[in-house]
């Protein structure tokens, strides 16, 4: 990676007699090594579900708790932890929430019982939260032009390899049993990683100065926060509690927090205030159906990923190793096509992601039908996985490029924190309710072919989910980004 000198920017907040970077290669490591580790946090743990639920006699509920706990924090605080580095400076704010992911990675790793490991992934993902929305903009100012694309294409190929190392390594992990230590590798791990990074970044990371001019909102942060969790937990607990009364109440009182948050953010617009979503970035060209898609097509890909680990470990006997390289095609083919897309025909640029996401609906649905009989994966799968997975990632970063290429410069990073916190709470509502589907039509222990049925309901569910963001995305195809 060149060396690369920043140009100040009219919205930029940088002081500009600010030394820029002198080494952006490094720079660049860094941050993406703390954005893979926190996506690794995310998908090593769906490996590891079994052996938690056996180490710690979790039920299916609360191992949705300690998947969705993590993704609950990170996606509800996203927006704010953009809005802390903005005022602190980036350098401090990664720093202060890598900091917290490596305590609180040791603290699950240690966890004694079920309700502490939830409690302490939470805490995790508030490090996440605080962390990982620095990463891009700690690229964006240290990179520009053809250097900042090269990076920008590296950081998409981490979003797709850390989802691969994660089924991976998370198998490899509890396969090998360290020490009798069964799952809780899976979270120490990130410790000594954690704290290598923490050394480097005070010797790596530039010193850019924050802006206090802007507020944190923690009104709007307080009426979000209360809304998801109102919606999200009655989704998760729903099935086990038989949709008891105050689930659905919550349900209720979640919608109604909703409307107050969009009332409340849109008062102190008008106010001259700074809300946590501003509704001018809603009405960029492009960001509501991608935001959309986005949305839906995260949804089915949690949800699949998590029901699909306990069909086959739960339900086929496969060890924790073979599980997650099953999963491995669709992840390299996301991750292949996320750096490959743009040498595709240039015809193909606009319908591109509702004909990628089309093709990953007609793919779902084939592997539904084969999935019925509870026969372990074949070559068939694994093809089906691949080029899922390679069509998806062709929809995935042009969906990206629309949502953001028309936003006015000045809301830029706050619809790049809005659209990172539309995905990762995509994924706490595809565990639970893709997973509610899935612990629905099956318990554990179970015939294979009754763990094969349900694993089938769930994907066909899943092709629909993607025949709906196919229609959003089709929506974009006008949207030309900015050069």
């Amino acid at each position: 990676m060149s060396e690369t000198r920043v140009s100040p920017q009219p919205t930029d907040i940088l002081d500009n007699r600010v030394e820029p970077p002198v080494r952006p290669g490094l720079i660049l490591a860094l941050v993406l090594s703390g954005q893979f580790m926190a996506l690794l946090d995310l998908n090593i743990v769906n490996v590891a579900i079994p052996s938690i639920q056996t180490g710690l006699g979790a039920s299916g509920a609360a191992l949705q708790m300690v998947v969705a706990g993590y993704t609950i924090a990170y996606a509800v605080l996203l927006i704010t932890g953009a809005r802390l580095g903005e005022r602190l400076g980036y350098g401090k704010a990664f720093e202060a929430g890598l900091a917290t992911f490596t305590l609180f990675s040791l603290a699950c790793g240690l966890a004694p019982d079920t309700p502490a490991l939830i409690g302490f992934r939470v805490a995790q993902g508030i490090g996440a939260a605080v962390m990982v929305p620095q990463v891009m903009s700690l690229i964006q100012r240290t990179f520009t032009g053809a250097s900042r694309m090269r990076a920008l294409s590296i950081y998409t190929a981490v979003l797709a390899t850390g989802g691969l190392a994660g089924q991976v390594l998370g198998g490899v992990l509890v396969s090998a049993d360290l020490f009798g230590s069964a799952w809780r590798p899976v979270f120490l791990v990130n410790v000594p990683i954690g704290a290598v990074l923490l050394v480097a970044s005070r010797k790596l990371l530039p010193s850019f100065p924050g802006n206090r001019g802007r507020s944190l909102d923690l009104v709007g942060l307080v009426l979000l926060a209360a809304a998801i969790g109102l919606l999200v937990v009655p989704l998760v607990l729903g099935h086990q509690e038989d949709w008891p009364l105050w689930g659905r109440l919550m349900l209720a009182a979640g919608a109604a927090l909703f409307a107050a948050f969009v009332v409340y953010e849109n008062r102190l617009a008008a106010r001259g205030g700074h809300p946590l979503i501003h509704h001018r970035v809603l009405r960029s060209p492009g960001m509501v159906p991608a935001a959309s898609a986005v949305f839906l097509v995260m949804m089915a890909v949690s949800g699949f990923s998590f029901s699909f680990t306990l069909h086959l470990q739960a339900g086929l006997g496969e060890g924790a190793l073979r599980a997650g390289l099953t999963l491995a095609p669709m992840l390299v083919g996301f991750g292949v096509a996320g750096l490959a897309w743009q040498r595709l025909p240039k015809r193909l640029n606009r319908p591109l992601p509702a004909l990628g996401l089309l093709v990953v609906a007609i793919g779902f649905a084939a592997l539904g039908l084969s999935l019925r009989g509870g026969n372990r994966p074949d070559a068939w799968q694994l093809a089906l996985l691949l080029v899922t997975g390679y069509a998806g990632g062709c929809s995935y970063s042009p969906l990206f490029g629309r949502a953001l290429g028309r936003v006015d410069p000045a809301q830029a990073a706050d619809a790049s924190g809005v659209l990172i916190t539309v995905l990762q709470l995509s994924q706490v509502v595809g565990v639970a309710v893709v997973g509610t589907v899935f612990l629905s039509q099956v318990s554990y222990p179970a015939p294979r072919s009754a763990s094969g049925h349900a694993m089938a309901v769930v994907v066909l569910v899943c092709a629909a989910l993607y025949l709906a963001a196919a229609a959003f995305a089709h929506r974009t195809r006008l949207v030309v980004p900015r050069r």
